[in-house]
């Protein structure tokens, strides 16, 4: 028999073996049979230790690396000038910027704002 943590495979055909110690002193494998001494795994010990990101704590949650908010003072309102008819005036020309404001597989944010007469839409991509 193999023993891998506290799993307790048989050595001829790989089943795992009921490791439930009764009262008999051997433990036969239900798949071809071999007969194994229970006395052997009896006394097994079995230690387990946790990995620090097993039990995480709501201070180490709110340490992110990703940045996913903004200030009013960090949006870039501005943006860069692209040609684009503003729907309330017509104008052809229109600044924008984007933010992923959804999830990472999903298309950015982009907010539109007519150099002219200041009318703001935004666009899902």
């Amino acid at each position: 028999m193999s023993v891998v943590g506290s799993l307790i495979f048989c050595n001829d055909c790989g089943t795992l073996l009921d490791s439930v110690v009764s009262s008999k002193s051997t433990i036969s494998c239900a798949q071809c049979g071999a007969d194994y001494n229970s006395e052997e795994f009896a006394n097994l010990t079995v230690t387990t230790k946790s990995s620090e990101s097993a039990f995480p704590s709501t201070l180490r949650q709110k340490r992110s690396v990703v940045k996913t908010s903004l200030g009013r003072d960090e949006q870039n309102e501005e943006g860069a000038t692209i040609n684009e008819k503003c729907p309330q005036c017509g104008k052809d020309e229109m600044q924008y910027y984007s933010l992923q404001l959804r999830s990472a597989d999903e298309g950015a944010t982009v907010f539109y704002t007519c150099t002219d007469c200041g009318y703001k839409f935004s666009t899902n991509n």
